[in-house]
């Protein structure tokens, strides 16, 4: 006896034309949000010049990209999705190139910046973060990716961003962390920055430190977020210091000279957004307090 196929169960061709259907839509969606952007760049040729990149706009993106995840496909795979449309048609806006300080691992930051950037937009590998700032000063609006971690010999890379007009730190990538996230490597964005694009939720600070030591480096962990390399010219260390808001640097300068030590010269480098991060449980993105 023949088997007989319920009206209410689909069939694999009815399956298959539903996603024939929604790929479709999809691509209709994705010439549509084009044509959008072929009129916003009519608008931007009025006003200012340079990278498109908007990190705080991209920052809050992602985290309701998150927040609203649900079902069978990876949240690594939706991320990717997202982050290789918005960067493409950034990069339709206004060309650009992405440098990154290779010093850390080529695999690591290849990864990290095709996972953001995507294949459409230019990647330059330099070997040190200090070739990486002259590119991105030289350009009118290339991003930069170095470590957001200490890397040994690199130096104190960010005094090169203390001149008015230095490029500056504008993001921290990846804009929502997780244990397992495929581009995991913690990298600063470094650009010239639009006034629009800049986001201060966590100041980034180059402070010349004398008397820098154990009980300083422990002062400050529980404040902010600190690289600090060796500083021959004042006996003592330049730091890179990531501080979230309300903190502010003379609160940072208190705790040094408690421990005994003392700042010597000061200038904000840069800013970025909040990190968020997500648990291995697939709970909502939160704020890490840096």
């Amino acid at each position: 006896m023949a088997e007989l196929t319920s009206p209410l169960v689909p069939s694999l061709v009815d399956l298959r034309r539903d996603i024939d259907r929604i790929d479709e839509a999809v691509h209709r969606l994705l010439i549509e949000r084009g044509e959008i952007i072929d009129r916003l760049i009519a608008v931007k040729r009025t006003q200012d010049s340079g990278s498109a990149f908007r990190p705080a706009r991209e920052a809050e993106m992602m985290r309701r990209l998150v927040e609203r995840h649900r079902g069978i496909l990876p949240l690594d795979t939706v991320e990717s999705i997202w982050r290789v449309i918005i960067s493409t048609f950034t990069f339709v806006q206004a060309p650009y190139a992405v440098h990154a300080d290779v010093t850390p691992g080529e695999a690591a930051m290849r990864d990290s910046e095709r996972f953001h950037f995507g294949f459409t937009v230019p990647y330059v590998a330099h070997m040190g973060a200090a070739g990486v700032v002259a590119a991105v000063s030289a350009s009118a609006g290339d991003l930069g990716l170095v470590p957001a971690t200490a890397i040994a010999g690199a130096g104190a890379w960010w005094s090169a961003l203390e001149g008015d007009d230095a490029p500056k730190i504008i993001a921290r990538l990846p804009f929502v962390e997780r244990v397992d996230h495929p581009a995991a490597l913690p990298v600063f964005v470094i650009s010239r920055p639009a006034r629009d694009a800049i986001v201060t939720d966590v100041e980034t600070w180059s402070i010349r430190v004398a008397g820098w030591g154990a009980a300083a480096s422990r002062a400050l962990a529980p404040l902010a977020e600190v690289i600090a390399v060796p500083d021959r010219a004042f006996d003592g260390a330049a730091l890179l210091a990531s501080l979230p808001k309300p903190l502010k640097v003379d609160e940072i300068a208190g705790a040094l000279v408690k421990a005994g030590g003392s700042v010597r010269s000061t200038a904000l480098v840069g800013s970025h957004a909040t990190r968020y991060t997500v648990s291995s449980d697939g709970a909502r993105p939160v704020p890490t307090g840096r």
